[in-house]
C-alpha cells in the first residue's frame, strides 16, 4: 500500500508496545484545568478589545457564536479521543481514518499552529507584564518591548523570556507541569472574578446603546458581530491540549470527554460574564485600542493597584 493511502488500524494505536510509555497520572480535573488553563489566556485579556472595536457591545453575541461553533469541534474532539485514546491528538484520528500523507499534512500543520499561538499569547503577555512594570516605575525602552516590525523595536523581550520559562517547565514532567498548570488557573480565574466584582458596581446599561452599531455582517466581513466573532475564535482554543494527553489519562474513556467539554463550558460563561461587566463599567470607545484592556478599564476606574 501507497505511504499516502496506508492507515494505522485503532487496535494496534492502541495495543501495547515495546519502548518507554508515558505514564498514567492524569485525571478529569487535571484535564479540565489543562483545558481551561489552554483556553483562557491572551483571548479573553486582550481580543474582547478588538472585538468590541468591531462590532460594540454586540460582542457579546461574537463570544457566544464564537463558542457555539467552537463547541461543535469540541465535541468532535471528546469522541475522537474517547475512542482513541491515544497520543497526538488530530494527528492520530487523520493516520487512522484518512491515511499517512493527511496525517503528516495535519501534524505539521499544528506544529505550524502551535508555534503561531505560543507567539500570539507571548506578545498578549507581554503588553500586560510591561504595563505592569510600568505601574512599578520600570519603563523598558521601545527596543526591547517590540518586534523589528515596529519603528525602534528589536526584540519583545518579556515575550521571548516567558517563552523561555514555560519551556522550562513543560521540560520538568507532565506531573509537574500539569501541577502548576492547575495553580496558574486558579490565579487567571480569580483574577477574572476579581475583574468583574470590581467592574460590576459601575454598570452603566447605557454604555449598552448601541448595541450593534456596525451591523451583524457589514460589506466583505471588516466589522461587525461576525468580524469580530472571527477574531475572538482564537480566544476559545486550546481545547485540543487535552486530547494530546490522552495517553496519560487514568481513565480516557470517560475523563477525555468530561475535561474537553467541562472547560468548553466554564470558559464560555466566564468569557461572557466578563465582557458585560467590561462593557458595563467603560463605554466601548474607551478600551477598544488597547492592547491591556481590562487593566484599562480598572485604571479609569481609580483602581490603579487592582490592575496591577
Amino acid at each position: 500500500m501507497a505511504f499516502w493511502n496506508r492507515r494505522r488500524s485503532i487496535d494496534a494505536m492502541l495495543a501495547p508496545h515495546d519502548g518507554p510509555a508515558l505514564k498514567k497520572t492524569l485525571g478529569w480535573p487535571h484535564l479540565m484545568a489543562l483545558g481551561v488553563g489552554a483556553i483562557v489566556g491572551t483571548g479573553i485579556l486582550t481580543l474582547i478589545g478588538v472585538g468590541a472595536g468591531l462590532a460594540g457591545p454586540a460582542v457579546l453575541i461574537s463570544f457566544a457564536l464564537a463558542g457555539l461553533v467552537c463547541a461543535c469541534a469540541a465535541l468532535a474532539y471528546a469522541e475522537l479521543s474517547t475512542m482513541m485514546p491515544a497520543a497526538g491528538s488530530a494527528y492520530t484520528y487523520s493516520y487512522a481514518v484518512l491515511g499517512e500523507m493527511i496525517a503528516w499534512i495535519v501534524g505539521w500543520s499544528l506544529i505550524l499552529e502551535y508555534s503561531l499561538v505560543v507567539s500570539a499569547v507571548a506578545v498578549g503577555w507581554s503588553g500586560y507584564a510591561i504595563g505592569f512594570l510600568g505601574g512599578l516605575g520600570v519603563d523598558l525602552p521601545t527596543a526591547l518591548t517590540v518586534g523589528p516590525h515596529v519603528a525602534g523595536g528589536v526584540v519583545n523581550l518579556p515575550a521571548v523570556a516567558i517563552i523561555a520559562v514555560v519551556t522550562g517547565l513543560l521540560l520538568l514532567g507532565t506531573r509537574e507541569s500539569a501541577t502548576l498548570n492547575a495553580v496558574l488557573v486558579v490565579i487567571k480565574i480569580v483574577a477574572l472574578i476579581a475583574f468583574v466584582a470590581i467592574a460590576l458596581p459601575a454598570f452603566d446599561k447605557a454604555h449598552f446603546t448601541p448595541f450593534m452599531p456596525n451591523g451583524f455582517g457589514a460589506p466583505f466581513v471588516q466589522t461587525g458581530v461576525m468580524a469580530a466573532a472571527a477574531i475572538i475564535f482564537f480566544a476559545f482554543y486550546g481545547f485540543d491540549a487535552i486530547s494530546t494527553a490522552a495517553e496519560e489519562t487514568k481513565r480516557p474513556e470517560r475523563d477525555l470527554a468530561i475535561g474537553i467539554v467541562g472547560s468548553m463550558l466554564i470558559c464560555t460563561a466566564l468569557y461572557l460574564i466578563v465582557a458585560t461587566a467590561a462593557i458595563g463599567a467603560r463605554p466601548v470607545a474607551s478600551f477598544a485600542e488597547s492592547p491591556e484592556p481590562l487593566a484599562l478599564i480598572l485604571r479609569e476606574m481609580g483602581q490603579g493597584t487592582a490592575a496591577q
